[in-house]
């Protein structure tokens, strides 16, 4: 049997994620854009590594296709912070969570991986869940796609990413993972604080405001927390296929539905539930994968 390390690795690293939304939207409260904070955040972590890895830089350079790992991670992050900030945590988090389609179609272009019939029978089961729990239960399956709003569109745009982002940490499995760290965090960096630039010179992000404890304290204990979730994802997702990868981390929507509940941001239904056991199911049938 496989070992199940790689999977309980990606488990955290979307329990990281599924919870991430709670502390972006304290920052947000106390004036500090999910931009700025992402920008801001990343900043910290890079320091962090060079400190302790100050030959990092060296390595970085000797692999270029970490260029598209950065840009990758870069936009995952801006639209996954700003999305779930701004808008509905638990239909966000569903949307990016159509990233499976994505990693099956990324890797077998990318990686010649070729989709199982196990790999599809578990995608269609998690998607299965996805549906019942986005969908109201008098709505058609073609409403999805209607009245989808700026947060709904940097959902699929950073599910898009993600896919992106797993299935190029696959290929880049031979890469030192502190390079691959180093490139990921950068490209976060870097992709936040140009957007950020942009959005304010559009009207559509504040500048960066005054320095607040609460904004400050929580960015630095969630760049902490993103820092042990990133060496999660990238210990799993280069030691399994990018499909059992990408339906693993589906957890997440599990993760995300159960805590907004809780702490009163989204409200929490029958199809909620049956739909999350679905896609759990999904995960421990990858996890259980020979």
């Amino acid at each position: 049997m496989q070992s199940p390390l790689p999977v309980f690795a990606l488990l955290f690293n979307a329990f990281v994620w599924g919870l991430a939304w709670w502390p972006f939207r304290l920052m947000h409260g106390a004036g500090l854009h999910p931009l700025w904070a992402t920008a801001a955040m990343y900043a910290v972590v890079l320091l962090g590594l060079l400190t302790l890895r100050p030959g990092i830089l060296a390595q970085v350079r000797q692999h270029p296709g970490l260029w598209l790992l950065a840009l990758a991670s870069g936009f995952n992050n801006v639209a996954f912070n700003w999305a779930v900030t701004v808008g509905d945590v638990v239909r966000v988090i569903l949307l990016f969570y159509l990233m499976p389609a994505w990693a099956v179609l990324l890797a077998w272009r990318i990686l010649g991986e070729r989709p199982t019939p196990m790999a599809i029978a578990r995608l269609v089961l998690a998607f299965t869940g996805v549906v019942l729990v986005l969908l109201p239960g008098d709505a058609s399956p073609a409403s999805l796609l209607q009245g989808l709003s700026m947060a709904d569109g940097l959902a699929l745009m950073g599910g898009f990413m993600f896919a992106l982002v797993n299935v190029t940490v696959r290929r880049l499995h031979a890469v030192p993972g502190q390079a691959r760290m180093f490139a990921m965090f950068g490209g976060c960096m870097l992709m936040a604080l140009l957007a950020a630039v942009v959005g304010m010179q559009f009207g559509v992000v504040e500048a960066f405001p005054a320095f607040n404890a609460t904004w400050a304290i929580t960015g630095l204990l969630l760049s902490g927390v993103l820092m042990l979730g990133n060496w999660a994802l990238q210990f799993g997702a280069s030691r399994l296929t990018a499909g059992t990868t990408a339906v693993v981390m589906l957890s997440e929507v599990v993760f995300a539905s159960v805590s907004s509940v809780l702490l009163s941001a989204s409200q929490l239904e029958a199809r909620t539930v049956l739909g999350g056991s679905l896609i759990l199911l999904a995960a421990l049938l990858a996890s259980l994968r020979r």
